[in-house]
């Protein structure tokens, strides 16, 4: 899937859960953080391509990038997977904490935004013909449908013209 797809799919995923379970309190700055936490989380697990977005986000991103695509031995490996999702998920319950100021943001909220846009990206790319790596370091991809050819190639007109706009509509 393209960054647009997994920004649009990981934000109708935070809409979705924030409508089944909403919030107890939310103010304009965790409501804000979070919304952008949710885009950074759907892009997390493209981390290991240089021109992911991600690195357009931050100062110095596009030196980042090149060092962290060195890290890793091809795109969809780790960042795709299980144990990469694990690892971000306690890295992510120990660094927002120190990061984040608890008496204006609420790190639990933007801990779930975030991990809301990482799932919602392994989801997206669990229908694309590439599948995922999900026990990655074993060497197989999981894809749903199995049959690969009932997939969606990334960046086809099926994403453009019917997955993009089918997203929409479920928003409104």
């Amino acid at each position: 899937m393209t960054a647009r797809t997994h920004d649009e799919f990981a934000f109708a995923s935070l809409v979705t859960v924030a409508a089944f379970y909403p919030p107890a309190a939310l103010n304009l700055f965790t409501f804000v953080v979070s919304l952008v936490g949710n885009i950074v989380g759907a892009l997390i697990p493209d981390m290991d391509q240089a021109g992911n977005r991600l690195w357009d986000l931050l100062p110095g991103g596009d030196a980042l990038g090149r060092v962290f695509r060195r890290m890793f031995y091809k795109h969809r490996t780790i960042t795709h997977s299980l144990l990469g999702l694990f690892l971000i998920y306690h890295g992510l319950q120990w660094l927002l904490p120190k990061i984040v100021n608890a008496g204006v943001v609420d790190p639990q909220v933007v801990f779930f935004s975030v991990m809301i846009g990482h799932i919602s990206h392994l989801l997206a790319d669990g229908i694309t013909k590439e599948g995922l790596p999900l026990f990655f370091p074993l060497p197989f991809e999981i894809g749903f449908p199995p049959l690969q050819a009932l997939r969606i190639t990334t960046d086809s007109w099926v994403e453009t013209y019917l997955v993009q706009p089918g997203i929409a509509v479920y928003l409104i």
